[in-house]
């Protein structure tokens, strides 16, 4: 009896000592089944043997049918090329049926190559930029060499074809990386420069080089976007940082620069001092936030230039001080007067810059961001009552746009305020990538009140754009999760274009027209 039940404890306990428990870890990883093909013939484990005599507990059973739970669908494919015969068979049949096996495998890697040869050559000629993908889980290594499994090698020509003809049928589009490019997003993907985009940058030029640059004509070729190069030098006349005579563009750099770093050496000592304290903290914990995906802004030496910016900014101007929001507003105008001199900006180390450079760059910077803010200065000062006004404003421009989307949110309980401060206080820059801000700011440089006036219809039109999925959401947390986080990442010109474009038509609708205006 005592016999009995040790042998039944045994079959009902799956831990038997001294057998082989797969344990998961770094140094422990899971058993790999194709091993089972390594074994000798003599000291191979019998997985199948179980499978002879009837199961007598579940964990006979479930030990019978372990490659049905443990291997997955690339192991299987693997396995499936491994000469895995069962072991009643003769060891004579076993060797030919081998020698069979791996005969077939030559030939049907012979076959899959001149088919991947002949695929690959039409690939070619039609869509160079089509990539052929190989599933790495569908091979194995076989005489030294990579092998597709028997699985897939079953696969006929025809199937194939079809397949990456329907993958040259769909329409290619630039692929545009998630932050690589910041400054441009030509240079991430989209085609070279068309013979409209080379007449547009000799306009430019042409502008630039006359003697009193016709600030009117250059505002109207601007609004559809500034090319690359020219753009550092437009954004500081648009901006109001340099006159419009070429003769006196020198000396009034030459000015400002050294008036700036008179500022710091007048007063960025001071941090410390208790009464600016408080405002270098916060500074000091916002700038590791500005743009943390981007290699460039974690710089110690990019940091310490926002920090001299932010904190000169805010004691020259103590009826608004530093507010969070604002250390954004810097990153554009650096990152174009950088471009003047790097091409790949987001991974350039700014040491390696010239210490004049760097210090020009900084200068023009700051005294951009200053004329930028100078403009929509009530949006930072006590209670903030410039974006106070500018959300009410968004509500009721919405309420008569388009009226299902203004009564789906008093349905779910959604205020303006919850999702259009931050779209106001830093003028859509934690919605949009850098690249998109950028060419933003190009059309705000171009309008007469860009960022305090024609940005609340760029906010209506940017609200109205996910009209489909913000009526789809049934519930205040999935409505306001979606516009705090609108997946704009792989937004680029061509988007803001449309956005710009529906923006303006807004406009041209409502801002001279009161009575459209209201209810």
């Amino acid at each position: 009896m005592a016999t009995e039940n040790k042998i039944n404890f045994w079959r009902r306990n799956a831990k038997v000592p001294g057998s082989v428990q797969p344990v998961y870890g770094a140094q422990h990883p899971p058993l790999d089944p194709r091993l089972r093909c390594l074994y000798p013939k003599e000291t191979k484990p019998k997985f199948n043997n179980l499978k002879s005599k009837k199961t007598c507990s579940f964990h006979e059973f479930a030990r019978s049918t372990n490659d049905a739970w443990d291997i997955d669908d690339g192991e299987d494919e693997e396995l499936a090329g491994c000469p895995t015969l069962p072991f009643s068979m003769p060891s004579a049949l076993q060797s030919k049926s081998t020698q069979e096996q791996q005969q077939q495998q030559h030939q049907v890697v012979d076959t899959e190559r001149s088919i991947s040869d002949r695929l690959d050559l039409e690939a070619e000629n039609n869509q160079d930029t089509q990539e052929e993908e190989v599933d790495e889980a569908n091979c194995e290594h076989f005489n030294g060499k990579v092998v597709k499994s028997t699985s897939e090698a079953q696969l006929s020509s025809s199937s194939v074809r079809s397949t990456l003809q329907k993958q040259q049928s769909l329409p290619v589009r630039p692929i545009i990386p998630l932050v690589a490019r910041i400054s441009d997003q030509n240079a991430s993907g989209a085609p070279p420069m068309t013979l409209r985009e080379k007449s547009r940058l000799d306009k430019f030029k042409q502008l630039l080089a006359s003697p009193n640059t016709d600030l009117d004509e250059l505002r109207k070729h601007s609004w559809s976007g500034i090319p690359r190069e020219v753009r550092p030098i437009t954004w500081r006349l648009l901006s109001g940082y340099l006159p419009a005579n070429k003769e006196r563009r020198e000396l009034v750099l030459k000015r400002k620069r050294e008036e700036y770093f008179g500022f710091i050496e007048q007063y960025y000592h001071s941090r410390t001092d208790e009464h600016y304290k408080d405002t270098y903290r916060q500074i000091h914990i916002d700038i590791p936030r500005t743009n943390p995906l981007i290699p460039l802004f974690q710089q110690p030496a990019v940091q310490e230039v926002f920090e001299r910016i932010l904190f000169i900014w805010a004691i020259r101007h103590p009826a608004s001080g530093y507010v969070q929001g604002i250390n954004d507003l810097v990153t554009p105008f650096f990152v174009v007067f950088l471009t003047e001199f790097v091409k790949d900006v987001e991974n350039f180390e700014m040491s390696a810059l010239p210490l004049d450079t760097q210090r020009n760059i900084e200068a023009d910077s700051f005294w951009c961001m200053s004329k930028l803010l100078d403009g929509i200065q009530d949006n930072y000062t006590f209670a903030q009552p410039g974006i106070q006004n500018k959300v009410k404003a968004l509500e009721e421009l919405v309420s008569r746009i388009d009226e299902d989307i203004h009564n789906h949110f008093k349905k779910c309980e959604v205020e303006y305020l919850q999702f259009a401060f931050r779209w106001m206080n830093n003028l859509l820059m934690r919605e949009l990538p850098l690249r998109c801000t950028i060419r933003l700011w190009d059309t705000y440089q171009a309008e007469s009140e860009g960022f305090s006036h024609f940005h609340l219809y760029v906010c209506a039109a940017f609200l109205l754009e996910w009209r489909k999925e913000i009526l789809s959401m049934i519930d205040f947390q999935g409505l306001l999760m979606l516009l705090q986080n609108v997946p704009t990442i792989h937004w680029g010109n061509e988007e803001v274009n449309l956005l710009l474009a529906e923006a303006y038509r807004l406009k041209y609708m409502f801002a001279d027209a009161p009575s459209h205006y209201k209810r």
